[in-house]
């Protein structure tokens, strides 16, 4: 890869990993788009490590407060954070069993651009539609048991391209109630497992592959995509109560109509 084709690969999966437009879509998209040839293995697991730093960097006092109460929970102590620990770890649960069950039959078969067409619309409207019907009165500390598995199996079907984890998650999140940001934060949060999981089963498929690493590419594609990540998480947070989920509706369904036509 030369020098452009790794900053856009990094700057894309930086800027949509938290956005709900779907990361996987356009990393898939863009080498169809522009004729390159696949970025391969190492690249995708570095950029994703970069997406990984980006959040745990953002929410470090956040997860400082909740790995202490959820230790302080085996002994009886359960206060919100050590609650809101707890559910990220169950709501993780639905995404890690559907990937090892279904994940190469969905790289076998919908990967393509049609695919990602219908999903980046038909998620899209749905996104808007829990926009606007949600009451966007609760935060992330009131979730239930039963509201946080609702959103782990509704992150699991981010499996999906084009459907996009963050969008999905928050998608859930915002029906049932949570305000933008709140929805925006616990799948934020929500992330952080799934990269970790998603990351070290693609590490463990690499270490098997012979292929020559190319480790200086590899750590511009992380920097790059962990300092576009952050910058973008913290836009995101700040904007988004502002502005509402529209924006990215919009082009979810101008980038499924761009697709349809050029594929279709």
């Amino acid at each position: 890869m030369d020098l452009l084709q790794i900053a856009v690969l990094a700057l894309v999966q930086g800027l949509t990993e938290f956005l709900p437009i779907s990361s996987s879509a356009h990393l898939i998209l863009v080498p169809i788009l522009t004729d390159w040839t696949d970025q391969g293995l190492a690249f995708d697991v570095a950029v994703h490590v970069g997406t990984l730093v980006a959040v745990v960097a953002y929410f470090r006092s956040e997860l400082s407060a909740m790995t202490g109460a959820w230790i302080r929970s085996w002994r009886g102590q359960l206060n919100p954070e050590g609650r809101l620990a707890w559910g990220v770890l169950l709501g993780t649960v639905p995404a890690g069993l559907a990937g090892l069950l279904f994940n190469d039959l969905i790289a076998q078969h919908l990967r393509s651009p049609l695919v990602i067409a219908t999903t980046t619309v038909l998620f899209g409207l749905l996104l808007w539609w829990s926009d606007v019907q949600g009451a966007r009165t609760r935060d992330e500390h009131s979730l239930s048991w039963r509201d946080v598995l609702i959103i782990g199996c509704a992150q699991a079907l981010a499996l999906i391209p084009g459907t996009s984890r963050s969008g999905i998650t928050m998608t859930a999140g915002l029906a049932l109630g949570l305000s933008r940001d709140s929805a925006a934060r616990f799948s934020f949060l929500l992330s952080i497992p799934i990269i970790v999981l998603a990351g070290g089963w693609e590490t463990l498929k690499l270490v098997q592959q012979p292929a020559a690493t190319h480790w200086g590419a590899l750590a511009t594609g992380v920097a790059l995509s962990a300092l576009s990540a952050y910058l973008c998480i913290h836009l995101f947070l700040s904007l988004i109560n502002r502005i509402g989920m529209l924006p990215f509706v919009i082009y979810r369904l101008l980038l499924g109509a761009v697709l349809f036509v050029l594929f279709l």
